[in-house]
C-alpha cells in the first residue's frame, strides 16, 4: 500500500513558478513509477509528467514540455514537479500518482495504482 500527499500548490501570476511535492509512504517507493496529472474545472483529468523508478526515463505532455520538470528523491520518498513559465491554462488541481509497473509509450497515461488527494494550482493573468 502506498499513500501519497501532495503539497506546494497555490496562487501565482502568469510567468511565475511553483514546485509541487508528493510525499509517499511505503518501503518500495523507489520501485514505483510516479506521475503527475491535473484536472481543470469542467475538463477530464490529463497526464502532465511521469518518471520511472530509476529516474533516467521521464515523459511529458506536449503542453508542458520545456516548462515543467519532474524529478524524484528516493531517499526522501518524494517526487517533485517544478513548474516554470506558468500560464492561466495551467490552472487545475494537480494529482500525484504511483504505479508498480514500468511506463512507456501510451502506458504513461495509465492506469496507476495509487492517487493523492490533489493540490490546487491557480495561475492568474
Amino acid at each position: 500500500q502506498v499513500q501519497l500527499v501532495e503539497s506546494g500548490g497555490g496562487l501565482v501570476q502568469a510567468g511565475g513558478s511553483l514546485r509541487l511535492s508528493c510525499a509517499a509512504s511505503g518501503r518500495s517507493f523507489s520501485s514505483y513509477t510516479m506521475g503527475w496529472f491535473r484536472q481543470a474545472p469542467g475538463k477530464e483529468r490529463e497526464f502532465v509528467a511521469g518518471i520511472n523508478w530509476g529516474a533516467g526515463n521521464t515523459y511529458y505532455a506536449d503542453s508542458v514540455k520545456g516548462r515543467f520538470t519532474i524529478s524524484r528523491d528516493n531517499a526522501k520518498n518524494t517526487v517533485y514537479l517544478q513548474m516554470n513559465s506558468l500560464k492561466p491554462e495551467d490552472t487545475a488541481v494537480y494529482y500525484c500518482a504511483a504505479d508498480s509497473g514500468i511506463k512507456y509509450g501510451s502506458r504513461w497515461y495509465g492506469p496507476y495504482d495509487y492517487w493523492g488527494q490533489g493540490t490546487q494550482v491557480t495561475v492568474s493573468s
